[in-house]
């Protein structure tokens, strides 16, 4: 393997970060930046049809940015074509420009700093050589490009002959890149419903979504070597796990769910089936339904509480802890469990620092949600429990899904949300780089055991 050479010394790299900001508070700010812009252009009175909060405005443009999808405001009543366009830009901004800067850092941190650095690029992006950086971002535009324009092809002819050119082609445009970015905003109160048994829509919007999901690396490899075998150790596992997730999700929720009237009882066999699949994947961040989410038995919450805490892949649309985390995880505790001094995964090790940055995240992201379900039973114990955890979740996750109490939380709620989808977008590639970024100890202690378990 073509090895780097180290361009910028620990010192002198400590030396030019003190002086420039970091790339995650470039991110940050960026974001929080794009945010304040779209929530004034939707304020602006050709953007909204009747009146609009700042608090509204805020938060659905910073639901907008982060491609989350929740809202406070009907999308397709409450904003004109114009408004409904900020927000369209909004989301290929969030989703996009999120891609283009985390494989921006990403090369910077394996390319211009030291050895270590090229682990963190070889695992989020499954790259050799990273020597020709706008190369790779073109690369990445173009597969925007094509998948959108795609997608947007593929709805028009399912959508023109039934509303007409204009509506039918608007629609193509906004739930393509709404789903191809995980955002899951939509032109109707109801959000997919109507197409709950509809085929051709089922496979386009989840085709969609899953794309932009799984991550640009695992896209280009697979364009590349076009072989299973072939793919590097992220690849397949993102490629296997999206799958049993997938697919176990959908036999789980049928099995919970076959007999509720309230969301699959009432459906055709096939519906079932189409229904099933569509909300097991949705449920990795997508935002979109095609049942209703308040009529779910508690059961089918907690299945969905776990995907969307899984979320789907690096380097993608999606948030979450990632599904390359939660297969981490299992396979270090099946390690443990079979005291085997390696954690393996599809007959490779997994190097230990890999573990490390497993449990990291996904502690971090547990005591997170807890603080914020903790501040909403407080501030909205008025609502039922397992509704706040389902909203902090999903704003984490940036899922979009709700159970029909966003509008509803009070001002202290929703705030609460906004930081939850402004952290749970921004913070996974903040916490990358402050794993990534090697540190010197020149003390070592000695050793105790202590009492696990």
């Amino acid at each position: 393997m073509k090895q780097w050479h180290q361009t910028i010394r620990p010192r002198q790299w400590q030396n030019q970060k003190s002086l420039a900001a970091s790339p995650p508070m470039v991110l940050a700010g960026g974001f929080f930046v794009l945010i304040l812009l779209g929530a004034a252009l939707l304020l602006l009175p050709w953007s909204r049809v009747g009146p609009l909060s700042v608090g509204d405005a805020l938060f659905t443009a910073t639901s907008a940015v982060t491609v989350t999808g929740l809202g406070v405001v009907d999308t397709a009543t409450h904003f004109t074509y114009l408004g409904q366009g900020i927000l369209l830009l909004l989301i290929q901004l969030g989703g996009l420009g999120f891609m283009t800067f985390g494989v921006l850092v990403l090369l910077l941190l394996a390319g211009r700093v030291s050895f270590s650095h090229q682990f963190l690029v070889k695992e989020s992006l499954n790259q050799t050589q990273l020597s020709d950086v706008m190369r790779l971002v073109r690369h990445l535009a173009r597969f925007v490009l094509i998948a959108e324009g795609l997608g947007i092809v593929l709805l028009a002819l399912c959508w023109v002959p039934q509303m007409g050119w204009h509506k039918g082609l608007w629609h193509a445009l906004f739930y393509t890149i709404s789903a191809f970015n995980n955002a899951g905003f939509a032109l109707s109160s109801d959000s997919l419903s109507q197409y709950v048994d509809s085929g051709p829509v089922n496979l386009i919007i989840t085709a969609l979504f899953m794309t932009g999901g799984i991550g640009f690396a695992v896209v280009s490899e697979l364009a590349q070597k076009r072989s299973y075998n072939r793919l590097s150790l992220h690849s397949r596992v993102m490629l296997l796990g999206t799958l049993m997730l997938a697919l176990g999700g959908m036999a789980l929720f049928l099995l919970i769910e076959w007999h509720n009237p309230a969301t699959l009882g009432h459906l055709s066999t096939g519906g079932k089936l189409w229904a099933a699949w569509f909300q097991s994947v949705t449920a990795r961040t997508a935002g979109f339904n095609t049942i209703d989410m308040s009529a779910m038995t508690p059961a089918a919450v907690m299945l969905f509480l776990l995907l969307m805490l899984i979320g789907a892949g690096p380097g993608s649309t999606a948030s979450g802890i990632k599904v390359t985390t939660f297969a981490v995880l299992l396979a270090a505790t099946r390690a443990f469990l079979l005291r085997r001094p390696q954690t393996k995964l599809l007959n490779r090790a997994v190097p230990a620092v890999s573990v490390f940055k497993a449990l990291a995240v996904t502690l971090l992201s547990l005591m997170l949600i807890f603080l914020a379900v903790f501040v909403l039973a407080i501030s909205d114990h008025d609502k039922p429990f397992l509704d706040l955890c389902f909203e902090v979740v999903s704003a984490f996750g940036t899922v979009g899904l709700t159970r029909g109490i966003t509008p509803e939380l009070s001002a202290t709620g929703k705030a609460v949300i906004m930081v939850m989808m402004f952290l749970g977008r921004v913070g996974p590639l903040t916490l990358g780089f402050l794993l990534a970024t090697p540190r010197v100890h020149r003390v070592r202690y000695a050793e105790e055991p202590v009492a696990i378990g």
